[in-house]
């Protein structure tokens, strides 16, 4: 396991015994760990994959607002602030899971809101436009086209969106939506779609080049 880094990072949020840990892996937080605690279907995004996805998205990241639906641990969203977004939305049903989350951004003093909410219900009830959203629901659920067909009213012209799904599996996306990159790791694909362009905070070259992590 990698050792925190050697500036000083906030403290992290508290762990049940037992639980494991997701650190932040670039930006102002680099080094910062968040509880994992044991839910069913909280499996946060690995190391390998946020490196790679974070390096897709960097130019798009300065002052971006983001959603993180299903937020789970917050590690997206947060990871997104700590590299140069400048607001996030959390929306996380479980009230456990939305505590952590409160407990991490007031730890980090990060310019977040954190909603104890089911996600679909709270897309259906707010409004607003985010240039980015992850959008990594748990598997089992297969919430992936209600979350995208619901997010319409939400998403800023030109916005990105990230959607982790089991390897194999390519949800259903919204026409005018293009596949910016892709790629996979042994149990799960994840892909960047931009909607069409206009005036969002994304500056992503095109790029149609496929990745994949091992």
């Amino acid at each position: 396991m990698s050792r925190s880094p050697r500036r000083p990072s906030p403290a992290p949020a508290s762990a049940p015994r037992g639980a494991g840990q997701v650190r932040i892996i670039g930006g102002r937080w680099r080094g910062t760990k968040l509880a994992v605690q044991d839910r069913p279907g909280l499996r946060p995004s690995s190391d390998r994959v946020r490196e790679t996805l974070f390096n897709w998205l960097m130019p798009a990241l300065p002052g971006a607002r983001v959603l993180d639906l299903f937020a789970g641990t917050g590690v997206l969203g947060l990871e997104a602030l700590s590299r140069g977004a400048t607001h996030a939305v959390l929306v996380e049903r479980d009230p456990g899971l939305a505590a952590a989350l409160r407990e991490a951004v007031a730890k980090l003093s990060a310019p977040a809101e954190v909603h104890a909410a089911d996600a679909l219900a709270w897309l259906g009830g707010r409004g607003g436009a985010f240039d980015l959203v992850f959008l990594d629901p748990p598997f089992a659920d297969g919430l992936w086209e209600q979350a995208i067909d619901s997010l319409r009213n939400h998403l800023a012209p030109g916005a990105w969106i990230y959607v982790e799904s089991p390897v194999g599996t390519a949800p259903r996306v919204p026409a005018g939506w293009t596949l910016h990159r892709e790629g996979s790791s042994r149990d799960v694909r994840f892909a960047v779609y931009r909607t069409p362009a206009g005036q969002g905070a994304a500056t992503l070259r095109p790029d149609d080049s496929p990745a994949t992590t091992e």
